[in-house]
């Protein structure tokens, strides 16, 4: 199929951009276009307006501002899975950016794209979650920040009104030396994630100081673990201890559908809780954490 007549824009400034959004009727954004042209080929998505923003200079940027990684919204992913400052920094986001469909799609998929579109299985905003990112956006009445906690509000639906425009992820690393991991099941690689789960490990004389347990694929958008969260505080890292608080995870609510029953998802989250905690302590011991055993 082909998508139902619009009319294409090309903003070349932020400014400009934020103005048609917020004159046009019925427009939508064109970022990376691996979710919103095929909605629209399959007429599921029928715009009178598309507001293209890969000509937006600022946009395309990311950079270490104060200690903090910036990503613009039209950063592509694959820049960001081949950067050596995100590897070195904020490895959860290059492991996590290694199951995002294929090299084709990572190619023109950015971050920004993949945030806005707020699909619940997406490995994106699991890695936001798990990392307390914070969104900037911008429109008519000016600029703000949103933490991604209040981000996702519904089953692809997100603090972004209409009449404004994702314009950047900020990210916080977290200290050298900590472990890391993203596990994944998919039907096939690179399909999105029946369930992901993203973990981030600090520990201090021989215990955890400091963890982020988040899952994807598992409700209308990432999902803390709590419960996960505060058992491993304080708790020694051998394998038994992660398996058992590992086992937590399956008292997580979870949703049906013809991919997988709720209780599948459940078991699958406290089996890929359990290897990516046991993966996030041997990349720190590896790393040389001190107190890690």
């Amino acid at each position: 199929m082909k998508p139902a007549p619009f009319e294409y824009h090309d903003p070349r400034t932020l400014d400009e951009a934020i103005v048609l959004l917020g004159t046009l009727d019925n427009a939508k954004v064109l970022a990376g276009g691996q979710s919103l042209v095929p909605m629209m080929n399959f007429r599921y998505v029928m715009p009178d307006h598309l507001i293209d923003i890969n000509n937006i200079p600022d946009l395309s940027r990311f950079e270490e501002r104060d200690g903090r990684l910036h990503i613009g919204a039209a950063v592509r992913q694959r820049e960001l899975e081949y950067s050596e400052l995100v590897a070195r920094r904020y490895p959860l986001l290059k492991a996590a950016l290694q199951h995002v469909g294929h090299r084709q799609t990572r190619n023109r998929g950015t971050m920004g794209g993949s945030l806005a579109h707020a699909d619940p299985s997406a490995e994106q905003p699991n890695v936001c979650s798990a990392m307390d990112a914070i969104i900037h956006i911008s429109g008519p009445r000016g600029t703000r920040t949103v933490p991604f906690r209040e981000f996702s509000l519904a089953f692809m639906t997100t603090a972004v009104e209409p009449d404004e425009l994702l314009t950047a992820v900020e990210l916080e690393p977290w200290p050298k030396g900590h472990g890391y991991s993203f596990q994944e099941f998919a039907r096939r690689h690179g399909d999105f994630a029946v369930v992901g789960v993203a973990v981030l490990l600090q520990a201090e004389g021989g215990r955890i100081s400091r963890s982020a347990v988040s899952v994807c694929g598992i409700a209308t958008g990432p999902v803390r673990l709590a419960e996960v969260e505060q058992k491993l505080a304080g708790a020694t890292t051998d394998d038994a201890t992660l398996e058992e608080i590992a086992a937590a995870a399956r008292n997580v609510e979870a949703i049906s559908d013809h991919h997988a029953s709720a209780d599948y998802r459940r078991h699958l989250t406290s089996v890929l809780t359990a290897r990516a905690l046991k993966e996030a302590r041997d990349r720190a011991v590896a790393s040389g954490m001190e107190g890690v055993s």
